[in-house]
């Protein structure tokens, strides 16, 4: 079990909000948030988690907004999105941590990857085929959107010219797929697993790949919530980081597995989820969803954001400037401190990190080039 902490829960540290309600996707990476609640975690910083899944991200994105719920597990891009006014309402976000590392792919039909693995360009493939090929993702803004793009643009093919982009919830891309009605889609375990079971398709890259060690989802919650509640925000990150800091555990995330496999969770099988959890179907040169590691996983490093930001004017999504200090609103870095020191877990030094990511480019925040090849420019 997660070391306890001697945080007091009462007088000026006392929770103002001492229950929580939760959002999450049914995806293997929202184990935090199932661990924190299973185990009550929560109660130890004085408040009580409630978590409600959630039938797709624009869902989720409205209840956080309206105040159905308090905090989620989160796109990382999403939060940005919402900031920014992106696709919708303009709503001031903060991001609190992040909740893992790695973790998602890009599965293609078994008719293009039996073309790859014969050795020819993924460019020369699609050309050849004639038509436009269709791929799938979570969100415009997402995580998935921006590995898909990513991965295209590596390849010489301009994500928002040469392919069609549909959006789907996570549990409805391997059916899709099945059906003939997808080339590809790119989205979290374990529906990469459903894909490849069914025989329809198979993964070619993981997102690790893309970028090593890349922020994933993470917790968000509205930025009135976090200034209204802030002992309530920060009981939530401590919770958060004893179940990842749990989640470390290889026999823990086994038994993670038997609980998202519950119908009101994920609802699939154990043995399709497992997988994506302990490592054991891993890709040479992929990395394993990571959830803690001392720490090394949850920090919210202004690098990260920077980088969404990014590649939101990469691809045309995002018009105007943004002001500099954007990302230091949205990233809540004091408050992580705050709730990582009293948990003895290791901060690092600085704001930003240093990635190299699949084309090459040496990634360390601020004002950067966003890509090798821009080619939406």
């Amino acid at each position: 079990m997660p070391r306890i902490s001697l945080l007091p829960v009462a007088g000026s540290h006392a929770p103002e909000q001492r229950h929580l309600r939760l959002g999450f996707l049914p995806l293997s990476d929202c184990a935090p948030l199932l661990v924190a609640s299973r185990l009550g975690l929560g109660r130890r910083y004085g408040v009580t988690l409630e978590l409600s899944r959630q039938p797709s991200w624009s869902v989720l994105r409205d209840r956080l907004c309206n105040g159905e719920l308090d905090a989620a597990q989160s796109l990382y891009g999403m939060a940005y999105a919402m900031t920014l006014g992106l696709g919708g309402a303009q709503v001031n976000m903060a991001v609190l941590m992040t909740l893992n590392q790695n973790g998602q792919a890009i599965t293609l039909a078994r008719s293009l990857v039996d073309a790859l693995q014969a050795g020819r360009p993924l460019r020369e493939v699609l050309i050849e085929r004639g038509g436009r090929s269709s791929f799938a993702h979570t969100s415009p803004t997402g995580t998935h959107a921006l590995w898909l793009n990513y991965w295209l643009a590596a390849n010489q093919i301009d994500p928002m010219k040469e392919v069609d982009s549909v959006t789907l919830p996570p549990p409805a891309m391997a059916a899709a797929l099945a059906r003939d009605g997808l080339d590809g889609f790119c989205c979290g375990a374990p529906w990469h697993s459903v894909a490849e079971a069914d025989g329809s398709g198979r993964s070619v890259i993981s997102s690790s790949e893309i970028w090593p060690d890349h922020p994933e989802k993470v917790l968000t919650c509205r930025r009135d919530f976090v200034e209204r509640y802030p002992n309530s925000a920060r009981a939530l990150v401590m919770a958060l980081l004893d179940a990842c800091r749990w989640l470390d555990d290889p026999v823990h995330r086994l038994q993670a597995a038997q609980w998202l496999a519950e119908p009101g969770l994920i609802g699939l099988p154990a043995e399709l989820i497992a997988p994506s959890l302990i490592g054991t179907t891993l890709a040479p040169g992929a990395r394993p969803l990571r959830f803690h590691a001392d720490g090394e996983v949850n920090y919210p490093y202004l690098s990260d954001a920077e980088w969404f930001i990014g590649q939101f004017r990469r691809w045309g999504l995002l018009r105007e400037a943004v002001d500099p200090q954007l990302v230091a609103t949205v990233n809540r870095t004091g408050l992580y401190r705050e709730a990582a020191g009293l948990l003895g877990v290791p901060l690092p030094s600085g704001e930003r990190r240093r990635s190299v990511l699949i084309d090459g480019l040496v990634w360390e925040g601020e004002a950067q080039p966003v890509g090798v090849e821009t080619m939406a420019a």
